[in-house]
């Protein structure tokens, strides 16, 4: 409820659990029966906009801003990040500027993403890395 206050987008049956960390709500859009796990922190500058179904787990960070480092002052620069649905991001992965993870992909614990992830794929590691085709039954 507080959340839509501040004009987070929020289906009726997605969860985020009170310890989750949220720069913007404003900025926030999440879909319905997905979840935002313990000590998630999403800085989210720019826009992240999550799926239905979709689970991020325990200490993920998601970070959808960086600088322009060719600039002297370095100035923010906006990257929404886009998680699709049916998506499992497990604990602790991190989760850059600017990253598109399609639909029933898979993100191993501690990953490090920082460039898109397809669909029905399985990543993980510092970058994360294509492992796997996710099979669903």
């Amino acid at each position: 409820m507080i959340l839509k206050c501040f004009g987070a987008k929020l289906e009726w049956s997605s969860h985020v659990y009170a310890s989750v960390k949220i720069w913007a709500p404003w900025n926030l859009e999440i879909g319905a029966y997905s979840s935002l796990g313990p000590k998630v922190d999403c800085y989210n500058q720019g826009k992240i906009i999550i799926g239905e179904n979709t689970v991020i787990s325990q200490k993920t960070y998601l970070c959808a801003s960086s600088h322009d480092y060719n600039l002297k002052d370095f100035p923010l620069v906006l990257k929404p990040i886009l998680i699709g649905s049916g998506i499992w991001i497990a604990a602790e992965a991190f989760i850059g500027p600017s990253v598109i993870i399609g639909n029933n992909a898979v993100v191993a614990a501690r990953a490090v993403v920082v460039k898109n992830v397809d669909a029905n794929t399985i990543v993980g590691g510092n970058p994360a890395k294509f492992i796997k085709t996710r099979k669903i039954e």
